[in-house]
């Protein structure tokens, strides 16, 4: 039993040896290319980052070049408390600079009855400003510095020609973080929304770029770095990817405005409109091509004076309710209707006093019908 225990041990012993030398030769074999070189272990070397994308590199440009010309703006109200005593409450918005003189482009609510308006700019410089011109029904404010130095300022666009999926980029201080970037797309153009005070604000860019409380009045730019919004509102109280912008082209006919000593009065559109074509107008006894078919007309408006004709009935078109039975504007002083917003583009171009002409179809004929464009009625305001 003794000689078997010593046998195991010897065969156990001479197994493990064995192993542990064809261990070590299949190491020094895998090793050996590198020790007669001469070479020492190290460690991989790191592996860096691929670089910007071009995107990206555009975005970051953008944004130095947009930064510089974007102010924060903090407006003093005096509001009376219950025992009629002054009261000084602050509202925080955005403006940009639009040429280097110390003009800015802002909102109207953000300055509304503001005793004081100081403005920020970028290197923290502060200014008083004062006010030169507003629009209330577009929710348009122009005010001025008076700087010791010429300033940077941004390029104003061309928001006629946007298009849906087209990337823009949002710079303002939303909850007063300053020179704050968001990047989206136009998400649909021509929106209809409430803004402040409940205002009716026609022909809407709508965006998924970030937009919140401080953003209002900062731009919305297109990625050549020019302004083709004023950040204005959004839904509800927070962010929930829906903001909307003025488009830059009804700031400027405000510009137009001021520097022609004009006092600017603005037109608005008084009907409401639904755009048809294709199989839809088809089933509804009208040109394929479509056009905007009139829902409602509002008493005592441009177009009701005009003899514009609303809808006679309500039909069900799907899951929608549709007015049939109205005129159908196909085109606008001769151009084709093409988008739902085509009537207040149209009109934003305009001032009190001018006359469009509206080429409708009504119960199967095509009429002209001048329309001239009057002060909307104060339940328009």
């Amino acid at each position: 039993m003794k000689s078997r225990a010593v046998i195991f041990g010897f065969l156990f012993a001479f197994g493990f040896l064995l192993l542990t030398s064809r261990a070590n030769w299949n190491l020094r074999e895998i090793a050996s290319p590198f020790l007669r070189a001469g070479s020492k272990w190290s460690e991989p070397a790191p592996v860096h980052g691929a670089g910007l994308t071009a995107e990206e590199q555009n975005n970051i440009e953008i944004y130095k070049a947009a930064r510089l010309a974007t102010v924060y703006i903090t407006s003093t109200t005096v509001r009376r408390d219950f025992f009629y005593g002054p009261v000084a409450s602050e509202s925080l918005g955005s403006g940009f600079l639009i040429n280097d003189d110390g003009f800015i482009l802002t909102n109207f609510h953000v300055i509304s009855g503001s005793a004081r308006i100081q403005v920020t700019l970028a290197d923290q410089t502060q200014y008083f400003a004062k006010a030169l011109d507003t629009d209330r029904s577009d929710d348009l404010a122009l005010i001025k510095i008076n700087p010791k130095r010429k300033l940077e300022y941004l390029k104003l666009g061309d928001s006629d020609a946007l298009q849906v999926g087209q990337k823009v980029l949002a710079i303002g201080d939303p909850f007063g973080l300053e020179g704050t970037l968001t990047v989206g797309v136009v998400s649909s153009i021509g929106r209809a929304i409430n803004g402040e005070n409940q205002q009716r604000l026609e022909g809407m860019i709508q965006t998924d770029a970030a937009i919140n409380g401080g953003n209002s009045g900062g731009p919305l730019l297109d990625s050549s770095g020019s302004v083709i919004g004023i950040n204005t509102a959004i839904l509800g109280r927070t962010n929930i990817g829906i903001g909307f912008a003025m488009p830059i082209n009804r700031a400027k006919a405000l510009l137009s405005d001021f520097q022609a000593g004009r006092v600017t009065e603005r037109p608005k559109p008084g009907v409401i409109t639904e755009l048809v074509a294709g199989d839809l107008a088809e089933a509804l006894g009208l040109p394929r091509s479509g056009g905007l078919l009139v829902q409602n007309v509002i008493r005592g408006s441009s177009e009701d004076l005009a003899g514009v004709h609303g809808a006679r009935q309500i039909v069900d078109i799907g899951n929608v309710e549709l007015g049939i039975g109205g005129d159908l504007i196909v085109a606008i002083d001769g151009k084709r209707v093409e988008r739902e917003d085509a009537l207040i583009r149209a009109i934003s171009q305009r001032r009190v006093g001018d006359t469009i002409t509206l080429t409708i179809i009504r119960d199967g004929r095509k009429l002209q019908l001048p329309v001239k464009l009057l002060r909307p009625p104060a339940d328009m305001q």
